[in-house]
């Protein structure tokens, strides 16, 4: 049977790599190849690394990771990542082709990987993660992971292989449980929001409780102290609370929940760079990763911003009702031209019935200008139960991208999108704007 050495294989994977980049980038094909071909390829390659792993892993999940990223790189830190957006374990093993040099070389201190919940399993059995960063546990993608505390179990794994220290949600119930799955010798650190700004961010619970929020610490426990909270924000001006001292920041990214993405990224920043974590980060090390948080832009289709003919056209993520509720909650609706595209492949969900949990209701006024994907006529029946006022439905991408374009006549846009439909999306738009490159 014909074998190829190691260095064949991953310069094999890297031509594959090569190839995919100039019809597009952004495939995981090359990552299936080197599993097929040489299974512990991304296992060989993060050991070398002096710092070790981050794991990122929950909802919102791509930018607290840009984020934590950009923070640790501030720090003087040479970071390797999943920057593609693929968070299966393939997704890393393309990103690392691209990133090693062409005679091995990986130049890299540590890793921070972005991981969706399922696949985190299958790669904490072979990587060790040295941190983690779990976020929240939230009902989308149902169809994949079963009932929601079927995901919380598989979290619970990889807090369970976290060997330093885990940071974890607070105001989440079910990620604030995972506290009692790390190992014996493995550090908590927590994140969390102040009381009053509790109702503005809620947890899956929250969403479907019948007698007030619930809280992380229900049963009459006292809540953690958190790390980082998040205590107030208006606009761009952002205050925290960092290892119980005020703290001031400002956040140029769209969304409300990125305040609180914020929060857990500088969480998990302090948790990694901070000597032992028993005591405060300097006030000088502290400022800079403050200062840092100006200067983050937004992930991929996470609110990012591609200028057409001088008319601003915003990339909105949805996968599940609490962020689809804070994304239009983020901006008056009448102030732009909308479009939602809603696709049913594999990495979005083939279950859409979240759709019913978000309330459409403030996109009355203007209404939805185009409708499109594999499951626009569900997502145009939604809007109708809601008396949206839907002016078009067409299910290809393409050729709604360019009547939508068209019809918003240089107003700022926005488009709602499954993230199939994004990718999709983004390759249309390259033929009419400057989109960078993932």
């Amino acid at each position: 049977m014909f074998s190829m050495s190691r260095p064949l294989v991953r310069l094999l994977g890297q031509g594959v790599r090569a190839a995919t980049a100039l019809r597009g980038g952004g495939s995981a094909f090359p990552g299936l190849l080197m599993e097929k071909l040489h299974p512990g390829f991304v296992a060989e390659q993060l050991a070398r690394l002096p710092h070790g792993v981050v794991v990122v892993s929950g909802t919102n999940g791509k930018t607290t990771t840009k984020m934590a990223v950009q923070l640790l790189e501030s720090q003087g830190l040479k970071v390797f990542t999943n920057r593609t957006g693929s968070n299966f374990v393939r997704g890393v093993a393309a990103a690392l082709l691209r990133e090693i040099s062409l005679t091995g070389r990986f130049d890299a201190d540590i890793a921070v990987l972005e991981l969706d919940e399922a696949h985190a399993v299958h790669f904490v059995r072979e990587v060790k993660p040295r941190f983690a960063l779990l976020l929240n546990v939230m009902r989308d993608q149902l169809d994949r992971f079963g009932e929601i505390d079927t995901t919380r179990r598989m979290l619970a794994q990889v807090a369970a292989a976290t060997t330093e220290a885990v940071v974890l949600n607070r105001e989440d119930p079910r990620i604030a449980s995972l506290a009692d799955d790390v190992q014996p010798g493995t550090d908590v650190y927590w994140y969390g929001l102040s009381e009053h700004l509790r109702p503005m961010f809620p947890s899956d619970d929250d969403m479907r409780a019948v007698d007030g929020p619930v809280t992380a610490a229900a049963g009459g426990q006292p809540a953690p102290q958190a790390l980082v909270e998040l205590t107030d924000f208006e606009a761009t001006d952002v205050e925290f609370l960092v290892h119980g001292q005020p703290a001031h920041a400002n956040v140029h990214l769209y969304g409300v929940y990125n305040v609180y993405n914020a929060a857990g990224a500088l969480a998990l920043a302090l948790t990694v760079t901070d000597d032992g974590r028993n005591v405060p980060k300097s006030d000088a090390g502290l400022a800079s990763l403050l200062d840092e948080l100006a200067r983050v832009t937004p992930a991929f289709g996470r609110g990012e911003t591609i200028m057409i003919d001088g008319a601003p056209l915003q990339l909105l993520l949805v996968k599940n009702p609490a962020g689809f509720r804070l994304s239009l909650a983020s901006a008056k609706p009448e102030a732009y031209a909308t479009m939602i595209a809603i696709n049913d492949e594999y990495a979005d969900g083939r279950d859409v019935s979240w759709l019913w949990d978000v309330e459409f209701e403030s996109l009355r006024t203007g209404g939805v200008d185009l409708v499109t994907g594999t499951r626009a006529w569900d997502m145009a029946l939604r809007l109708d139960y809601d008396q949206v006022p839907v002016h078009a439905v067409e299910p290809d991408l393409t050729e709604s991208l360019h009547r939508f374009i068209a019809a918003a006549e240089g107003r700022p846009m926005r488009v709602f999108c499954t993230y199939t439909a994004m990718l999709s999306l983004r390759r249309a738009l390259r033929a009419v704007a400057e989109v960078p490159e993932i």
